[in-house]
């Protein structure tokens, strides 16, 4: 298909990352715009009236806005392989179940970011029961949440544990250690070694330092 892929995004998100794993593991072309969040552009205010946010994917000159539902609309757009949602309808609705699972409970590890006392407290305590149902009862023995093929569901948990490794750097906490998450530590090393995904994270370092300075000003602010 010859139309124009762009993505609205700013190099920091992991919802813009969410956006450019599943293009780069479908093959397809696009132009990444880099938008400033400090001065959101005329472009990104028209595509995106309602929320003003990032990511969008404009397709064709249609905007499609949020990270999950843009990467339904690539699968549906492009089914080629390899497919990020199966094709058995029932597992589809597995699949859709632990995308807005993640979404939901995922809310606690960015609370992280921005909390402090009892309520970080809590938020660390949110996102360890998530963890643990997602060891118990997400992945099982496969090697992705799909088998041996990375999925949306891999793509939802993994740009939050991404983004998990990154408060933990700023906050000085270790949530995902290996012997207390064995199914999901082992999944997590699989997903990042994964070519598509190695090739096209964030720098881990660069965010850090990026976010720490973005925590103490919202310290400052409060």
């Amino acid at each position: 298909m010859s139309e124009e892929v762009k993505l609205h995004g700013t190099w920091p998100s992991v919802f813009s990352y969410r956006v450019i794993w599943a293009l780069k593991l479908k093959g397809i072309g696009y132009d990444f715009v880099e938008e400033d969040l400090s001065n959101k552009s005329a472009l990104l205010l028209h595509y995106n009236p309602i929320h003003k946010k990032i990511p969008v994917l404009v397709h064709a000159g249609k905007a499609i806005c949020e990270s999950m539902i843009i990467i339904e609309y690539i699968e549906e757009m492009w089914p080629h392989t390899p497919n990020l949602l199966p094709t058995d309808p029932y597992d589809r609705t597995i699949s859709r179940f632990w995308v807005k699972f993640a979404e939901d409970k995922g809310l606690a590890v960015w609370r992280m970011f921005r909390t402090t006392g009892k309520e970080l407290e809590m938020a660390i305590k949110e996102s360890l029961e998530m963890l643990q149902i997602v060891e118990e009862h997400g992945l099982g023995d496969k090697k992705y949440f799909n088998g041996e093929k990375i999925g949306m569901v891999d793509i939802a948990f993994g740009s939050i544990l991404y983004w998990l490794g990154v408060n933990e750097d700023v906050l000085g906490v270790r949530l995902l250690e290996s012997h207390k998450f064995p199914r999901l530590h082992k999944w997590f090393q699989f997903f990042l070694e994964e070519p598509v995904i190695k090739e096209n994270l964030p720098d881990r370092d660069k965010m850090t330092v990026f976010f720490k300075r973005r925590r103490e000003t919202l310290q400052a602010s409060a």
